[in-house]
């Protein structure tokens, strides 16, 4: 696994929505939560993306309830390392920022 991919916002606020199970509605409704807003998937942009991070093993399809259309996914053991990687490398990212920039007059 690459340590040094950078994530789309997206597909960070995905990924962190899937840490409890979530259908595809309840991922765009946390997704907006989590990013004040910023973040607002759109129905085909958000399948799109699953299907990829599925493909990644990042998440999965947890079983479908017979007659039941909603599909519900979960963070992986290995999407949950990928997120933990992205935070670790927003985190330096912010540390650096203040280095710099928090000793500079407002």
């Amino acid at each position: 696994m690459n340590n040094d991919l950078a994530l789309t916002e997206a597909t960070y606020y995905i990924l962190l929505s899937l840490v409890e199970p979530r259908h595809g509605y309840g991922i765009m409704q946390q997704a907006e939560a989590l990013s004040a807003g910023r973040v607002k998937l759109a129905a085909g942009t958000l399948y799109g993306a699953l299907s990829s991070l599925c493909d990644k093993e990042w998440i999965r399809l947890l079983p479908v309830a017979e007659g039941s259309r909603k599909k519900e996914y979960m963070l992986t053991e290995k999407g949950m390392r990928v997120l933990q990687n992205e935070l670790a490398r927003l985190r330096e990212l912010v540390t650096s920022g203040d280095v710099i920039l928090g000793g500079l007059e407002k």
